[in-house]
């Protein structure tokens, strides 16, 4: 299906292009509304495909000033809010990711609201679930006490956007997304970064320690899908999106227990150990698995990767990329 005819009027600024996400969603934007209507930002200018493939811009995301600035010399119509601080690190620095999770939203809402931009987006996560929610299949709409300082700034992000909407029609649209799996990106030490640890391991070590037990289920997706799925419920007509805090969004779930078994399909030496540590707690307070029914009915969701074709695809990804 060709979007094409969405991009003669469609200029989308990124805020926070190099991060995990936005590495790869610049990339899938740039390919579908073409490099001149795609501008990259971040807060410094590293040597990049994001900087060096396209119109990179350096901002920071809680001026508002300089974010208002690029939109009028863009006319910018679409912005894609990325830039965060996540979990691990926003318990070291509380009161920055508060700083940095909320005023960066406020500035991008409040641009929204007095009509500079038409349409915004921005991710939420798994982690406005607590330990008190239900964890298995949780559902849409479910008891959410986040317990660390990502979650609450996602929770409190997510009554924003609501609220904006119901307000002022800010047009705002979120996903609450699972752990994310990429070849591209190496594990940054997250509680479900050992499902892209475990690949690369495996190629390289034979072996893998991991610091989950082997029965914690957690929800996961595959990069590409994670991608997919952002532009298109920015793609999707305003009418079908019919939540406008977040959308519960699902792929797969599985242990870890159960990916070093599909390993074993591909490396039959493969081994596995265990040695939960900290980030056991943080697991355990997550779901183990997502109801997102919702995002299926309302605008058409479907994920292409289960474990096997995401397992299958790692290697050949890591294989041709990494340790060709």
């Amino acid at each position: 299906m060709s979007h094409n005819f969405l991009s003669m009027d469609t200029k989308i600024l990124i805020i926070g292009a190099c991060g995990q996400i936005g590495t790869e969603l610049t990339q899938k934007l740039r390919e579908t509304y073409g490099k001149n209507n795609v501008i990259a930002s971040d807060i410094r200018k590293l040597n990049n495909d994001v900087v060096n493939d396209g119109i990179f811009e350096v901002v920071n995301a809680l001026d508002y000033n300089q974010i208002e600035h690029l939109i009028e010399k863009y006319k910018i119509t679409d912005v894609y809010l990325m830039a965060a601080l996540l979990s691990a690190t926003a318990e070291k620095n509380p009161a920055f990711a508060w700083d940095l999770n909320m005023n960066s939203l406020f500035h991008v809402l409040n641009l929204a609201k007095a009509g500079k931009i038409k349409k915004i987006y921005w991710p939420s996560s798994i982690a406005v679930f607590g330990p008190t929610t239900p964890r298995d299949n949780t559902p849409q709409y479910t008891i959410m006490e986040p317990s660390t300082v990502y979650g609450i700034s996602k929770q409190a992000g997510e009554r924003w956007c609501e609220y904006y909407h119901k307000q002022y029609g800010v047009d705002v649209r979120s996903i609450r997304y699972p752990g994310l799996i990429s070849w591209g990106t190496p594990p940054g030490g997250g509680t479900t970064d050992y499902a892209v640890d475990i690949y690369h391991k495996a190629i390289t070590e034979g072996k893998f320690t991991s610091f989950l037990s082997e029965n914690s289920a957690l929800p996961m997706m595959y990069m590409d899908d994670a991608i997919k799925a952002t532009i298109a419920i920015m793609q999707a007509p305003s009418e079908q999106i019919k939540i406008r805090s977040s959308y519960n969004l699902s792929a797969m779930s599985f242990t870890p227990k159960e990916i070093a078994a599909e390993i074993q399909k591909h490396y039959p030496d493969f081994t596995i150990d265990y040695a939960p540590d900290f980030r056991q707690k943080i697991a355990d307070s997550w779901p183990a698995s997502i109801d997102d029914s919702c995002a299926r009915e309302d605008w058409g969701w479907k994920n292409d990767y289960d474990l096997n074709s995401m397992t299958t695809e790692m290697f050949k990804q890591l294989k041709e990329n990494i340790y060709a």
